[in-house]
Protein backbone atom coordinates (compact mmCIF):
# COMPACT_ATOMS: atom_id res chain seq x y z
CA UNK A 1 0.00 0.00 0.00
CA UNK A 2 2.86 2.41 0.78
CA UNK A 3 4.33 1.65 -2.64
CA UNK A 4 1.01 2.42 -4.36
CA UNK A 5 0.68 5.64 -2.36
CA UNK A 6 4.12 6.73 -3.56
CA UNK A 7 3.17 5.99 -7.16
CA UNK A 8 -0.01 8.07 -6.85
CA UNK A 9 1.91 10.94 -5.26
CA UNK A 10 4.57 10.80 -8.00
CA UNK A 11 1.88 10.82 -10.69
CA UNK A 12 0.26 13.91 -9.17
CA UNK A 13 3.58 15.74 -9.05
CA UNK A 14 4.34 14.82 -12.66
CA UNK A 15 0.87 15.92 -13.72
CA UNK A 16 1.43 19.42 -12.40
CA UNK A 17 5.04 19.82 -13.53
CA UNK A 18 5.50 22.84 -15.81
CA UNK A 19 7.42 21.21 -18.65
CA UNK A 20 5.17 21.05 -21.72
CA UNK A 21 2.67 23.93 -21.75
CA UNK A 22 3.96 27.02 -23.55
CA UNK A 23 3.93 30.34 -21.70
CA UNK A 24 1.62 33.19 -22.58
CA UNK A 25 2.70 36.83 -22.59
CA UNK A 26 0.73 39.97 -21.84
CA UNK A 27 0.34 42.61 -24.54
CA UNK A 28 -1.14 46.06 -24.20
CA UNK A 29 -2.19 48.21 -21.27
CA UNK A 30 -4.79 46.89 -18.83
CA UNK A 31 -7.98 48.93 -18.61
CA UNK A 32 -8.94 50.06 -15.09
CA UNK A 33 -12.68 49.44 -14.81
CA UNK A 34 -13.33 50.02 -11.10
CA UNK A 35 -10.89 52.37 -9.39
CA UNK A 36 -11.87 51.58 -5.81
CA UNK A 37 -11.56 48.55 -3.56
CA UNK A 38 -13.18 45.67 -5.46
CA UNK A 39 -11.13 42.51 -4.79
CA UNK A 40 -11.70 39.00 -6.16
CA UNK A 41 -14.03 40.10 -8.97
CA UNK A 42 -16.61 37.74 -10.47
CA UNK A 43 -18.15 38.99 -13.73
CA UNK A 44 -21.31 37.62 -15.36
CA UNK A 45 -23.34 38.52 -18.43
CA UNK A 46 -27.05 39.17 -17.93
CA UNK A 47 -29.96 40.15 -20.13
CA UNK A 48 -29.44 43.81 -19.16
CA UNK A 49 -25.67 43.99 -19.38
CA UNK A 50 -22.88 42.84 -17.06
CA UNK A 51 -22.61 42.48 -13.30
CA UNK A 52 -19.49 42.20 -11.19
CA UNK A 53 -19.35 41.02 -7.56
CA UNK A 54 -16.49 41.38 -5.08
CA UNK A 55 -15.26 40.44 -1.63
CA UNK A 56 -16.64 42.51 1.27
CA UNK A 57 -15.43 46.09 1.52
CA UNK A 58 -16.20 48.24 4.53
CA UNK A 59 -19.76 47.67 5.71
CA UNK A 60 -20.89 46.23 2.37
CA UNK A 61 -21.18 42.44 2.64
CA UNK A 62 -21.13 41.69 -1.09
CA UNK A 63 -20.51 44.75 -3.28
CA UNK A 64 -21.68 44.59 -6.87
CA UNK A 65 -21.41 46.82 -9.91
CA UNK A 66 -23.23 47.09 -13.26
CA UNK A 67 -22.12 47.95 -16.79
CA UNK A 68 -23.80 47.90 -20.22
CA UNK A 69 -20.69 46.34 -21.81
CA UNK A 70 -17.52 44.60 -20.57
CA UNK A 71 -15.52 47.82 -21.07
CA UNK A 72 -18.02 49.79 -18.98
CA UNK A 73 -18.79 52.29 -17.78
CA UNK A 74 -18.99 50.39 -14.48
CA UNK A 75 -21.11 51.83 -11.65
CA UNK A 76 -21.37 50.57 -8.09
CA UNK A 77 -24.90 49.33 -7.47
CA UNK A 78 -25.22 48.13 -3.87
CA UNK A 79 -25.00 45.04 -1.65
CA UNK A 80 -26.04 41.71 -3.20
CA UNK A 81 -26.14 39.68 0.05
CA UNK A 82 -29.33 40.29 2.04
CA UNK A 83 -28.03 38.90 5.35
CA UNK A 84 -25.15 36.99 6.87
CA UNK A 85 -25.77 33.24 7.22
CA UNK A 86 -26.40 32.06 10.79
CA UNK A 87 -23.32 29.81 10.72
CA UNK A 88 -20.91 32.61 9.79
CA UNK A 89 -19.25 35.36 11.80
CA UNK A 90 -21.32 38.42 10.84
CA UNK A 91 -18.27 40.69 10.93
CA UNK A 92 -15.82 38.22 9.40
CA UNK A 93 -16.29 39.33 5.80
CA UNK A 94 -17.55 37.42 2.76
CA UNK A 95 -14.89 36.51 0.24
CA UNK A 96 -14.51 35.71 -3.44
CA UNK A 97 -18.14 35.54 -4.66
CA UNK A 98 -19.29 33.47 -7.61
CA UNK A 99 -22.72 33.89 -9.21
CA UNK A 100 -24.28 31.28 -11.47
CA UNK A 101 -27.70 30.62 -12.97
CA UNK A 102 -29.47 27.27 -12.73
CA UNK A 103 -31.61 25.79 -15.51
CA UNK A 104 -34.78 26.75 -13.62
CA UNK A 105 -33.75 30.41 -13.63
CA UNK A 106 -32.68 30.57 -9.97
CA UNK A 107 -29.41 32.37 -9.26
CA UNK A 108 -26.86 31.06 -6.76
CA UNK A 109 -24.21 33.10 -4.98
CA UNK A 110 -21.29 31.12 -3.59
CA UNK A 111 -18.98 32.82 -1.11
CA UNK A 112 -16.42 32.13 1.62
CA UNK A 113 -17.01 33.13 5.24
CA UNK A 114 -15.53 32.49 8.66
CA UNK A 115 -17.38 29.92 10.74
CA UNK A 116 -18.49 31.24 14.12
CA UNK A 117 -16.93 31.04 16.62
CA UNK A 118 -13.76 29.24 15.46
CA UNK A 119 -12.94 31.41 12.48
CA UNK A 120 -12.03 28.74 9.90
CA UNK A 121 -13.12 29.72 6.40
CA UNK A 122 -15.80 27.62 4.69
CA UNK A 123 -17.95 27.97 1.56
CA UNK A 124 -21.62 28.88 1.69
CA UNK A 125 -24.38 29.51 -0.83
CA UNK A 126 -27.30 31.92 -1.14
CA UNK A 127 -30.19 32.10 -3.61
CA UNK A 128 -32.06 34.84 -5.48
CA UNK A 129 -34.60 35.28 -8.24
CA UNK A 130 -32.48 37.94 -9.98
CA UNK A 131 -28.78 38.06 -10.79
CA UNK A 132 -28.25 41.20 -8.70
CA UNK A 133 -30.06 39.70 -5.72
CA UNK A 134 -30.83 40.24 -2.93
CA UNK A 135 -29.42 36.79 -2.10
CA UNK A 136 -30.78 34.86 0.89
CA UNK A 137 -28.42 32.38 2.59
CA UNK A 138 -29.46 28.76 2.10
CA UNK A 139 -28.98 25.86 4.50
CA UNK A 140 -28.18 25.64 8.19
CA UNK A 141 -24.44 25.28 7.68
CA UNK A 142 -21.65 25.68 5.12
CA UNK A 143 -21.84 23.92 1.77
CA UNK A 144 -18.13 23.01 1.68
CA UNK A 145 -16.15 22.72 4.92
CA UNK A 146 -13.73 19.79 4.76
CA UNK A 147 -12.03 18.81 8.05
CA UNK A 148 -8.27 18.98 7.74
CA UNK A 149 -8.27 21.45 4.83
CA UNK A 150 -7.33 24.37 7.04
CA UNK A 151 -10.19 26.28 5.43
CA UNK A 152 -11.98 26.20 2.06
CA UNK A 153 -12.32 29.39 -0.01
CA UNK A 154 -12.57 30.88 -3.51
CA UNK A 155 -15.56 29.01 -5.00
CA UNK A 156 -15.98 29.13 -8.78
CA UNK A 157 -18.64 27.45 -10.93
CA UNK A 158 -17.91 25.62 -14.16
CA UNK A 159 -20.66 24.13 -16.33
CA UNK A 160 -19.37 21.72 -18.97
CA UNK A 161 -20.75 21.40 -22.49
CA UNK A 162 -22.89 18.42 -21.45
CA UNK A 163 -24.54 20.45 -18.69
CA UNK A 164 -22.57 18.87 -15.85
CA UNK A 165 -22.04 21.37 -13.05
CA UNK A 166 -18.87 21.65 -10.96
CA UNK A 167 -17.72 23.81 -8.07
CA UNK A 168 -13.99 24.54 -7.97
CA UNK A 169 -12.39 25.85 -4.80
CA UNK A 170 -9.17 26.16 -2.83
CA UNK A 171 -8.16 24.30 0.31
CA UNK A 172 -5.92 26.55 2.39
CA UNK A 173 -3.56 23.82 3.53
CA UNK A 174 -2.10 23.52 7.01
CA UNK A 175 0.85 25.11 8.77
CA UNK A 176 2.32 21.60 9.02
CA UNK A 177 1.31 19.38 6.12
CA UNK A 178 0.39 19.74 2.46
CA UNK A 179 0.31 23.20 0.84
CA UNK A 180 -2.75 24.77 -0.73
CA UNK A 181 -4.58 22.87 -3.49
CA UNK A 182 -7.41 23.45 -5.98
CA UNK A 183 -10.27 20.98 -6.11
CA UNK A 184 -13.23 20.17 -8.35
CA UNK A 185 -16.47 19.00 -6.78
CA UNK A 186 -19.22 17.78 -9.10
CA UNK A 187 -22.62 19.18 -8.09
CA UNK A 188 -26.16 18.06 -8.75
CA UNK A 189 -28.45 20.21 -10.88
CA UNK A 190 -29.58 22.22 -7.82
CA UNK A 191 -26.01 23.52 -7.37
CA UNK A 192 -26.32 22.88 -3.63
CA UNK A 193 -25.69 19.13 -3.39
CA UNK A 194 -22.25 17.56 -3.90
CA UNK A 195 -22.33 14.57 -6.26
CA UNK A 196 -19.55 12.09 -5.52
CA UNK A 197 -16.01 12.68 -4.24
CA UNK A 198 -13.98 15.78 -5.01
CA UNK A 199 -10.93 15.64 -7.32
CA UNK A 200 -7.63 17.44 -6.77
CA UNK A 201 -6.70 19.43 -9.88
CA UNK A 202 -3.39 20.97 -8.85
CA UNK A 203 -1.29 21.84 -5.81
CA UNK A 204 1.15 24.59 -4.88
CA UNK A 205 4.35 22.73 -5.76
CA UNK A 206 6.51 25.48 -7.31
CA UNK A 207 8.89 27.73 -5.39
CA UNK A 208 7.39 30.80 -7.09
CA UNK A 209 3.96 29.92 -5.65
CA UNK A 210 5.13 30.11 -2.02
CA UNK A 211 2.73 27.30 -1.03
CA UNK A 212 -0.29 29.26 -2.37
CA UNK A 213 -2.60 28.48 -5.29
CA UNK A 214 -6.09 29.97 -5.25
CA UNK A 215 -8.86 31.75 -7.19
CA UNK A 216 -9.53 28.97 -9.75
CA UNK A 217 -11.36 29.70 -13.00
CA UNK A 218 -11.84 27.29 -15.93
CA UNK A 219 -12.19 28.05 -19.63
CA UNK A 220 -12.93 25.30 -22.14
CA UNK A 221 -11.31 25.73 -25.57
CA UNK A 222 -11.82 23.41 -28.57
CA UNK A 223 -9.08 21.05 -27.41
CA UNK A 224 -8.31 21.82 -23.77
CA UNK A 225 -9.55 22.74 -20.34
CA UNK A 226 -7.59 25.77 -19.11
CA UNK A 227 -7.45 26.36 -15.36
CA UNK A 228 -6.46 29.90 -14.39
CA UNK A 229 -5.27 30.39 -10.81
CA UNK A 230 -3.50 32.93 -8.60
CA UNK A 231 -0.28 32.10 -6.76
CA UNK A 232 2.00 33.53 -4.06
CA UNK A 233 0.63 35.71 -1.24
CA UNK A 234 -1.79 38.42 -2.33
CA UNK A 235 0.01 41.17 -0.36
CA UNK A 236 3.19 40.60 -2.39
CA UNK A 237 4.11 42.09 -5.75
CA UNK A 238 5.07 38.52 -6.63
CA UNK A 239 1.38 37.58 -6.61
CA UNK A 240 0.56 36.44 -10.13
CA UNK A 241 -1.89 34.56 -12.33
CA UNK A 242 -0.86 31.29 -13.92
CA UNK A 243 -2.70 28.66 -15.88
CA UNK A 244 -2.60 24.93 -16.42
CA UNK A 245 -4.09 22.84 -19.22
CA UNK A 246 -5.64 19.38 -19.37
CA UNK A 247 -7.52 17.16 -21.83
CA UNK A 248 -10.37 16.76 -19.31
CA UNK A 249 -11.64 18.64 -16.28
CA UNK A 250 -10.48 15.73 -14.13
CA UNK A 251 -6.92 16.33 -15.37
CA UNK A 252 -4.08 15.76 -15.43
CA UNK A 253 -3.38 19.50 -15.43
CA UNK A 254 0.02 20.66 -16.66
CA UNK A 255 1.18 24.08 -15.51
CA UNK A 256 2.44 26.55 -18.10
CA UNK A 257 6.10 27.47 -17.99
CA UNK A 258 5.46 31.12 -17.03
CA UNK A 259 2.68 33.27 -15.56
CA UNK A 260 0.13 34.85 -17.85
CA UNK A 261 -0.28 37.89 -15.58
CA UNK A 262 2.35 39.33 -13.26
CA UNK A 263 3.57 42.71 -12.11
CA UNK A 264 6.65 42.38 -14.33
CA UNK A 265 4.78 41.11 -17.41
CA UNK A 266 2.44 44.08 -17.16
CA UNK A 267 5.37 46.48 -16.91
CA UNK A 268 4.36 47.55 -13.42
CA UNK A 269 1.04 48.94 -14.72
CA UNK A 270 -0.80 46.60 -12.33
CA UNK A 271 0.64 45.50 -9.01
CA UNK A 272 -0.02 41.86 -8.03
CA UNK A 273 -2.64 40.88 -10.65
CA UNK A 274 -4.86 38.03 -9.49
CA UNK A 275 -8.40 36.75 -8.96
CA UNK A 276 -8.86 36.33 -12.71
CA UNK A 277 -12.23 35.69 -14.35
CA UNK A 278 -12.70 35.23 -18.12
CA UNK A 279 -15.95 36.45 -19.69
CA UNK A 280 -16.81 37.24 -23.33
CA UNK A 281 -13.28 37.60 -24.66
CA UNK A 282 -11.94 39.53 -21.66
CA UNK A 283 -9.98 38.57 -18.58
CA UNK A 284 -10.91 40.56 -15.48
CA UNK A 285 -8.59 40.68 -12.47
CA UNK A 286 -7.72 42.77 -9.44
CA UNK A 287 -4.54 44.66 -8.58
CA UNK A 288 -3.37 47.06 -5.87
CA UNK A 289 -4.18 50.73 -6.43
CA UNK A 290 -2.00 53.75 -5.78
CA UNK A 291 1.19 51.92 -4.96
CA UNK A 292 -0.14 50.80 -1.57
CA UNK A 293 -1.81 47.81 0.04
CA UNK A 294 -5.18 49.23 1.02
CA UNK A 295 -7.41 48.78 -2.06
CA UNK A 296 -7.54 46.55 -5.11
CA UNK A 297 -9.29 47.75 -8.27
CA UNK A 298 -10.73 45.71 -11.13
CA UNK A 299 -8.78 45.63 -14.41
CA UNK A 300 -9.42 44.10 -17.81
CA UNK A 301 -7.52 42.87 -20.86
CA UNK A 302 -8.74 41.22 -24.08
CA UNK A 303 -7.98 37.50 -24.29
CA UNK A 304 -8.08 34.95 -27.11
CA UNK A 305 -7.15 31.28 -27.31
CA UNK A 306 -5.27 30.47 -30.54
CA UNK A 307 -4.27 26.77 -30.59
CA UNK A 308 -5.77 26.39 -27.07
CA UNK A 309 -3.21 28.82 -25.61
CA UNK A 310 -4.35 32.05 -23.88
CA UNK A 311 -3.08 35.20 -25.58
CA UNK A 312 -3.56 38.66 -24.06
CA UNK A 313 -3.83 41.96 -25.82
Amino acid sequence: MKFMHCLVTLAMVMATTHVTSPPAFAIGTPRLLIGQDFPDPDVIKTDSGYLAFSTSTGATKMPYAHAPAPEGPWRMAGDALAAAPKWAKPDGGFWAPDVTRLTDGTFLLYFSAAVAPGGEMCIGVATAAKAEGPYTPAGDGPLICVPGDGGDIDPQTFVDSDGSRYLLYKSDGAAIGPPAAIWSQKMRADGRTPDGPRIELLRADLASENAVVEAPSVVKTPGKYLLFYSADTFQSSGYHTGYASAPALSGPFVKAGAPILSTDLLGGKVDAPGGADVVDGHIHFHGWLGGGRTARGMFQLPITFPNDVPQLG
